[in-house]
């Protein structure tokens, strides 16, 4: 499965010396705490070193952290990015302005994926399971709105072309029917 060796290239580039101890102040999110909210998702989740594999709505989501560096990353692939016509990659561009919000489209080892990346310390719970629902939906909406299904923040291009597919859809709907 392409999804696991591209995981395995990725643990094997964060640092092994991690600072897991249990003595982090409370509050502090923790290697452990992060174990905890992904088995409440998946309990058929599997760890790999600072790492978690576990299923979203279907997907195979990664979850990649590094205590030292005091980083954190949810993952899922999308698509082969080769395959991106220049006019998708600046969909992705605009929806990175102002609707995939705190999840991002990021293009990495020849794929597209949606991801939240995250300081790992500062973290809550509540931040880590929306930035999981974030990045679900910048996947599910991938080729349509585009979305990490809170809103759409104000000032870019997403809200109009939104706007234009859905009015396009109706009028299809509308010719179909008659």
């Amino acid at each position: 499965m392409k999804a696991l060796a591209i995981l395995a290239l990725l643990v094997a580039g964060v640092a092994c010396a991690q600072d897991d101890s249990p003595e982090q102040e409370s509050g502090v999110m923790t290697a452990e705490r992060l174990g905890e909210l992904v088995q409440r998702i998946d309990e058929d989740a599997v760890q790999q070193g600072p790492s978690w594999l576990f299923v979203v709505d279907g997907l195979e989501t990664m979850l990649v952290y590094d205590t030292s560096a005091d980083r954190m990353r949810i993952m899922i692939p999308i698509n082969d990015a080769e395959a991106l016509p220049p006019e998708e990659l600046v969909r992705l561009m605009q929806a990175n302005f102002d609707s995939a919000l705190d999840a991002r489209y990021a293009i990495a080892n020849g794929l597209l994926w949606g991801v939240f990346i995250s300081p790992l310390s500062t973290l809550s719970d509540s931040e880590f399971l929306l930035g999981v629902g974030q990045t679900v939906n910048v996947v599910k909406t991938f080729g349509h709105g585009y979305s990490s299904g809170m809103f759409i923040f104000g000032g870019g291009d997403s809200e109009a072309l939104e706007r234009k597919r859905l009015l396009e859809e109706l009028e299809r709907l509308t010719e179909e029917s008659t």
